[in-house]
């Protein structure tokens, strides 16, 4: 007879750690892989990631001060400055003086802004790896994800 290992054994848990830390080499590869697909669809954009981002978080139907984007981006407002520049630069948002605080420049999304925004928006939302699922598999799989990930984020989760 095949000796079982009860709960709790060394057995059970070197077999759950082993799991476990398979799992998330997994889980990491499949993020690697998004990632860098979606790294290079908007480098062929002409943006970086940290500008498509940018793009990405402004409303282009309410202009947003600087401070408001870097709040949103989870950054210093020096390193939006930056990024606002290479945005600018690109013709995708413009510095226009804040109706509200006429100190203060808001950016806006330009009509090309807005059509390369709904391109980043496809891309950031590209889901090609997951086309050999079901739609069963693909249900399972997001109540597992949104599970590990405490209900959608964790403390202190940093970037989507």
């Amino acid at each position: 007879m095949a000796e079982r290992s009860l709960p709790g054994t060394p057995s059970e848990v070197d077999d759950r750690l082993g799991l476990a830390g398979d799992t998330v080499r997994r889980i990491l590869h499949v993020a690697a892989a998004l990632r860098h697909r979606q790294d290079e669809e908007i480098a062929a954009l002409g943006l970086t990631p940290a500008a498509a981002r940018a793009l990405h978080e402004l409303d282009p139907d309410h202009p947003s001060p600087a401070r408001d984007l870097a709040a949103r981006l989870g950054c210093d407002r020096s390193n939006v400055t930056g990024l606002a520049d290479k945005l600018e630069q690109a013709g995708l948002v413009e510095r226009r003086s804040d109706p509200t605080d006429r100190r203060q420049k808001a950016l806006v999304v330009t009509a090309r802004g807005r059509q390369v925004r709904e391109r980043v928006r496809q891309v950031m939302s590209d889901s090609r790896l997951l086309d050999g699922l079901s739609t069963a598999e693909l249900a399972m799989l997001g109540d597992l994800v949104w599970k590990v990930s405490d209900g959608g984020c964790p403390e202190e989760c940093g970037e989507v």
